[in-house]
């Protein structure tokens, strides 16, 4: 019997394992146990979680420059591990870091990179009460940056002045996952409750909350590009990895319900590709990397089709993908998932086999710019927009270098990790029993 075989552009899309000479080599990744990508990157740099005796630290990789790095200068200005790091979409040169010392900081790489260790940060975000694990830039609106801590509080920032705009309270654990919708109105969490919620920034409340996967190990949730619906994956009841769609309107019950992928331990790391419909599931210790097609209008039974998969024997300890406009068009790249094994970063490519050496702009919409939609004050302010795009055809075009100027708050002093308040406390404490005690020894003389 004859099986019908779904017509699809991107049945065949393959990455192939990168040689040698096209990896970059000295990657000490951390080893926080922290459920995090910890590999970053954009069209000009690759930023890594780096594991150091003490404190908190990151590596950057210019991308591009291949082969073995003895010595790699690091960021290294945090107290205690990084948890987390995200790159601000509409600058290739600043990033953003989470730690283990309740701050979030935020960094400029200078053009061609750092020549050695630095610790001074273009700017800190003091307010968490516990550690920050998580932290997502705005896709609309520039300068605008999401955290979230073991204080189960998200808090919004403006990272040119450095202040808090809104915390939103009400989780109920740790906060595993944050991220963004499309037009940057709204967030997603999936929450150590095993709970996905929704939540209003400017409005610093949770607008709608549902249980999802049973399974007591991690789990994230992302917004599906475009469209107007999540995707969760996590573990099912008997430990088993799964997905879910759910559909934000009516939290219900899911618009896909739960459906395996297999009995793997790691937990999955989804990206998206917004201009394919793509989603590529990379587990933590796994060595592929599966693809599925997404097809909105199709029932819910049907909108997720398996594709294929990148397979190799070497487990990623850590994979994150680049943003769509470091994709090379003439390749037919229309996704970069970089992978840590041991101590390499391997760029996988996933391309469109084309015999055409023309552009294909049937796979290469205008993806999203890197001229942010709003500003910060016109968000805060209420304000709306979608994402602005820009063509790849001839490859993307970045604008100018755009500076950012951070203001320095008055009252700056150098933080403590949670250890060193610990031991001033303590030391306090001590030191309050020796007055209260010397007191008493002339009051007693008296």
């Amino acid at each position: 019997m004859s099986k019908f075989v779904r017509t699809s552009k991107y049945r065949h899309v393959f990455a192939a394992t990168p040689k040698r000479d096209a990896v970059y080599e000295g990657v000490k990744l951390t080893k926080q146990a922290w459920d995090s990508n910890f590999i970053i990157a954009n069209p000009k740099w690759i930023a890594i979680a780096w594991q150091v005796a003490g404190g908190g630290a990151v590596g950057t990789f210019k991308v591009g420059d291949f082969g073995r790095h003895d010595t790699v200068p690091l960021f290294t200005g945090h107290k205690g591990p990084v948890l987390d790091l995200d790159f601000n979409p509409f600058n290739d040169n600043i990033f953003a870091t989470a730690s283990e010392d309740c701050f979030s900081k935020i960094w400029v790489i200078p053009e061609g990179g750092i020549k050695e260790n630095t610790e001074e940060a273009a700017q800190t975000l003091k307010g968490h009460k516990r550690k920050v694990g998580t932290l997502r830039f705005s896709p609309v609106a520039e300068n605008i940056l999401a955290t979230a801590g073991q204080d189960y509080d998200i808090k919004i920032w403006d990272i040119s002045s450095g202040d808090c705009k809104s915390t939103t309270a009400g989780h109920g654990g740790i906060i595993q996952s944050l991220e963004w919708n499309y037009d940057g109105s709204k967030l997603v969490t999936y929450c150590k409750d095993k709970k996905l919620r929704l939540v209003d920034p400017r409005s610093s409340s949770i607008t709608g909350e549902v249980d999802s996967h049973e399974g007591v190990k991690g789990g994230r949730a992302i917004y599906m590009g475009k469209h107007d619906l999540i995707f969760s994956v996590g573990f099912g009841k008997g430990a088993q990895r799964e997905y879910a769609v759910w559909d934000p309107k009516n939290l219900a019950q899911p618009l896909l319900p739960y459906v395996t992928v297999d009995n793997s331990a790691g937990v999955i790391a989804p990206f998206y590709d917004e201009d394919s419909d793509l989603i590529f599931l990379a587990g933590k210790g796994d060595g592929n990397v599966r693809y599925f097609e997404v097809i909105p209008e199709e029932e819910p039974k049907k909108m997720i089709v398996y594709c294929s998969q990148y397979s190799s024997n070497d487990s990623g300890a850590a994979y994150g993908a680049a943003q769509k406009r470091a994709c090379d068009v003439n390749a037919n790249e229309i996704m970069r998932i970089y992978k840590v094994t041991g101590t390499q970063a391997q760029p996988l490519q996933f391309t469109v086999p084309r015999k055409s050496e023309l552009f294909q702009d049937d796979i290469f919409p205008p993806c999203r710019s890197d001229e942010p939609a709003l500003t910060a004050d016109a968000w805060l302010g209420g304000e709306n927009a979608t994402p602005k795009t820009k063509s790849l055809e001839g490859g993307f075009v970045a604008r100018a270098p755009q500076a950012t100027e951070f203001a320095k708050k008055a009252d700056d002093k150098k933080e403590l990790s949670e250890a060193e308040l610990r031991k001033a406390y303590d030391e306090l404490v001590k030191r309050a029993a020796y007055l209260e005690a010397e007191l008493a020894k002339r009051d007693a003389k008296h």
